[in-house]
C-alpha cells in the first residue's frame, strides 16, 4: 500500500516487493509516449488548420506517415467530403466564437480509401494576451457507437414498417370481413338455387311401381354430397342411381353434377349398370384424378325392367357403395350384395360386376347414403348405427311400401339427433301388393 502523497511503504514479503516493483515499471512511461501511444488520436493545428503535431494512434488510423501529414496537410484533408462541407459551415464557425467543440461526428479518409467515423473535440489555445494560438484536438474511434446506431435506426425502421404493415393488414382484415359478409349473402342465394337444381324436385310416375324419397341435409349453409335420379331409358325400363361425392361444398356440388349427367348419358348409350359405373369411372378419372386433383364417388346403379307377370327384375351394380336393402314380402329383410365395386373414379379401371333381383308384389327395395349407417348412437355418441341394426329395423318394417319404409326411416333418423351429422339420401322402389295398376310417387323430403 502508498500513503498518499508519500513513497511506497516497504514491504513485508518478498511478494508484496515484486508487485510493487512491476506497478513502479508499468508507471514509467514518458508523456511522449504516453501521447503516442494513447487510446485515441491527438493533432494540433495552426489556426488555418495546417497540421503540426499528430499522435501515432491517429496515424496508424489513417494509414498515414508523419512525415507526409506533419506541416503539409491540413485538418480538413483528412475529412470526407461531407466532412469537409459540415467542417467549413458548421465545425470551424463554432470552434472559433466558442474556444470549444465536443463530441463532434465526422468522418475521416484512410489512406486505402476507406472511411473511419470519428468523435471530434477540439479547444482553441491562446496566448498571454488572448490571441488564438492553435487548435488542439482529440479523436475518439467511433465505428462501434456507429454500428449500434446503424442497428438502432435499422431497428426503428423494421419497427415503423412492421406498425405500416399491421395497420395495412388491419385495414385489409377489415375490408376482407365486409367482402366476406357480402360474398356469404350471395354465396347463400347460389347454394339454394345449386343444391335444388342437383336433384329432383320429385319422382316420376312408375307405371306398376310405387317410389319414395328422402334427403336429409346435414348443414344448410353447405352443399351436401348425396345424389339420386330415376328417368325412364325406353318404353318399359327405368334407370336409378343413388351415390354420395367425397367432400363438400361447391366442388362436391360440381362433382355431383358431372356425376348425375354422365349417368343419364350413359344409361340411355347403353344400360348396362356395370358398363354405366365403367363410364362415369372413366370421365371422373380423365378429369380429376388423372390431372392430380383426385375425386372420387360411391354410388349404386340400377335398372327396373317390370315383367308379364307382375314382378321387376331389378339388376344392378355398385362401385364402393353400402349394399341394397330388400324387404320380402313374407317379412323377411336381406341385403343385395354387389361384390367387386370400388370407388368410382380412383383408379384408371375399375371393375364393377352386376347383381340380379325380382321384386314380387309387395316387396321393396331400399337405396340409401353412408350417413344413415355412419349415424352416431349412444349417450355418448361413441356407436355407430351400423348395418346390422338397418337390417333388423328393416325386417320388423317388413312387409312395407317404399312410402312406409322411407316414412319409418324418417323418424329413425330424426330420432338420431345430433349423431346424424352427414347428409343423407333414402330412395325407395316396389311393387305393391295388390292393385297393379300406376299410383303417383312421394316426393322427397327436406
Amino acid at each position: 500500500m502508498c500513503r498518499t502523497g508519500g513513497p511506497p511503504e516497504s514491504s513485508g514479503t518478498g511478494g508484496e516487493g515484486r508487485m510493487e516493483a512491476a506497478f513502479a515499471a508499468l508507471l514509467e512511461d514518458s508523456a511522449e509516449e504516453l501521447y503516442e501511444s494513447a487510446p485515441c488520436g491527438y493533432l494540433s493545428t495552426l489556426m488555418d488548420g495546417t497540421i503540426a503535431k499528430i499522435n501515432t494512434t491517429l496515424l496508424d488510423w489513417l494509414g498515414l506517415e508523419r512525415e507526409s501529414v506533419v506541416g503539409r496537410m491540413r485538418f480538413v484533408d483528412l475529412l470526407t467530403v461531407g466532412g469537409k462541407l459540415y467542417h467549413e459551415t458548421h465545425f470551424a464557425p463554432l470552434l472559433r466564437m466558442q474556444g470549444e467543440l465536443r463530441g463532434i461526428a465526422l468522418e475521416v479518409r484512410t489512406a486505402k480509401g476507406g472511411r473511419l467515423p470519428v468523435l471530434v473535440s477540439s479547444v482553441i489555445k491562446h496566448g498571454g494576451e488572448g490571441q488564438p494560438l492553435l487548435i488542439r484536438s482529440t479523436v475518439f474511434d467511433a465505428s462501434d457507437r456507429r454500428a449500434y446506431e446503424e442497428e438502432l435506426l435499422r431497428r426503428r425502421q423494421d419497427a415503423e414498417r412492421a406498425r405500416a404493415e399491421a395497420e395495412r393488414a388491419h385495414a385489409e382484415a377489415e375490408e376482407a370481413r365486409r367482402q366476406a359478409e357480402a360474398d356469404r349473402e350471395r354465396l347463400a342465394d347460389a347454394l339454394a338455387v345449386l343444391q335444388r337444381s342437383l336433384l329432383p324436385d320429385s319422382l316420376p310416375t312408375l307405371p306398376g311401381m310405387e317410389t319414395a324419397v328422402y334427403y336429409h341435409t346435414a348443414s344448410p349453409d353447405r352443399l351436401g354430397g348425396d345424389f339420386y335420379d330415376l328417368f325412364p331409358i325406353d318404353e318399359g325400363r327405368w334407370a336409378f342411381f343413388l351415390g354420395d361425392v367425397c367432400g363438400k361444398g361447391p366442388e362436391a356440388a360440381a362433382l355431383t353434377s358431372l356425376t348425375r349427367y354422365t349417368l343419364r348419358a350413359a344409361a340411355h348409350h347403353d344400360p348396362d349398370p356395370a358398363t354405366a359405373l365403367t363410364t362415369l369411372n372413366t370421365v371422373l378419372h380423365g378429369r380429376y384424378t388423372a390431372s392430380g386433383d383426385p375425386r372420387y364417388c360411391t354410388c349404386i346403379f340400377g335398372v327396373l325392367d317390370p315383367g308379364t307377370d307382375g314382378t321387376t327384375e331389378v339388376r344392378l351394380a355398385s362401385g364402393g357403395h353400402p349394399p341394397a336393402l330388400v324387404l320380402r314380402a313374407d317379412g323377411q329383410a336381406e341385403f343385395l350384395p354387389t361384390p367387386g365395386g370400388l370407388l368410382v373414379g380412383v383408379l384408371s379401371t375399375a371393375p364393377f360386376t352386376a347383381a340380379k333381383a325380382t321384386l314380387s308384389p309387395g316387396e321393396t327395395i331400399l337405396l340409401y347414403t353412408d350417413g344413415l349407417t355412419e349415424a352416431r348412437t349412444g349417450t355418448s355418441r361413441d356407436h355407430l348405427f351400423g348395418e346390422e341394426a338397418l337390417l333388423a329395423f328393416a325386417a320388423d318394417q317388413s312387409p312395407a311400401t317404399p312410402r312406409e319404409v322411407v316414412t319409418a326411416l324418417t323418424g329413425l333418423l330424426e330420432g338420431f339427433g345430433d349423431g346424424l351429422d352427414d347428409d343423407t339420401a333414402l330412395l325407395a322402389l316396389g311393387v305393391p301388393a295388390t292393385d297393379p295398376s300406376t299410383r303417383p310417387a312421394t316426393n322427397h323430403s327436406r
